[in-house]
């Protein structure tokens, strides 16, 4: 007996994001599988698949938005369902990751929550973990399982050389981001920018408080009469980016942009941002955007095509890396 095995590719979304799922399905030429989603009185959530993916390479699509709890067990379920029904591989496809920030203990008795959200995706049942752009590049090492580290920077920085003018300082609000603001100066001069600097924001955390950071001073690049381009992984409540923003305008930069990947913009980030010496905010749409949070200043990016062209090599088990030019790591 012979028998030739053929491959499957089934794309399934949880409630998250359901329009950047159905914008990468239509990147891959493919419909979203049919899966039945609701939720009891008491909060508990259901799955069903509504149709066969026995044998088949099935990517569960979910971002960890609000409520980010929410969205993490859903995922979960449908992830244990696709094993129960016989799944022949289960990739997770986190655009955005949860708890990506608790990947360390900064104080004594503290939970590391970014290890157990990798324990929990492992533990039921996926073979491979896609995200992007994590907050550090080592929460990879919290899985027992491959993870693609997609990153947004090719996108962003695509735009963003499009849109400044004159010299251009790529600026961190904070010292951790040195690696990220070379990448992005890496790819404004391969643009044609001629004139690209660096700077970073001294930033201080008070002990014990979270959505706090307090500016302090500007190192690197004298940025007067200069285009300052703040980069970030993500906004939360925008008090670091927004704060900044404003340090550099009254520094004399002649354009101040901010551009993340994540664009949470929780709490008071609107009105920050809204009231904020920037003439752009650039995100990604990795994450849901209500309309009650878009502003004038706010430019949203897709990421459908980059995590459409990332599922296509997972799935003809060809090179993820080389699609960023090694920016992913």
């Amino acid at each position: 007996m012979e028998l030739v095995s053929k491959k499957k590719l089934v794309l399934v979304s949880g409630r998250g994001h359901e329009e950047l799922a159905a914008d990468v399905a239509r990147n891959l030429g493919i419909k979203l599988a049919d899966i039945v989603l609701s939720t009891f009185a008491n909060g508990e959530i259901y799955c069903r698949y509504e149709e066969t993916i026995r044998g088949s390479d099935v990517f569960v699509f979910q971002t960890h938005c609000t409520p980010i709890n929410d969205s993490l067990m859903e995922q979960l379920i449908m992830i244990d369902a696709a094993k129960r029904a016989s799944a022949k591989r289960i990739t997770a496809v986190c655009p955005f990751y949860g708890y990506a920030r608790q990947d360390r203990k900064a104080e004594g008795r503290e939970p590391i929550t970014a290890r157990l959200v990798a324990d929990m995706i492992t533990a039921s049942g996926a073979d491979r973990v896609v995200t992007v752009d994590l907050h550090t590049g080592q929460i990879q090492g919290f899985f027992d399982k491959p993870v693609d580290h997609l990153t947004a920077l090719p996108v962003l920085a695509e735009y963003l050389a499009s849109s400044v003018s004159g010299p251009v300082t790529v600026v961190s609000p904070d010292a951790g981001g040195g690696k990220l603001m070379r990448r992005y100066a890496n790819r404004f001069e391969e643009a044609g920018i001629a004139d690209v600097e660096l700077a970073f924001i001294d930033k201080r955390r008070p002990k014990g408080t979270h959505n706090v950071a307090l500016a302090g001073e500007l190192v690197g690049s004298d940025v007067e009469g200069r285009a300052c381009i703040i980069v970030d992984d993500m906004i939360d409540t925008a008090g670091t980016v927004a704060n900044a923003a404003t340090m550099l305008h009254d520094r004399g930069a002649a354009d101040v942009v901010i551009a993340a990947t994540h664009g949470l913009l929780s709490g008071p980030a609107v009105d920050r941002l809204k009231n904020s010496p920037v003439r752009e905010v650039v995100v990604t749409d990795t994450l849901p955007i209500p309309t009650e949070k878009q502003f004038p200043q706010l430019k949203v990016l897709s990421v459908a095509p980059l995590v459409a062209e990332a599922i296509d090599a997972v799935f003809e088990d060809t090179s993820v890396s080389e699609l960023f030019q090694g920016d992913n790591f």
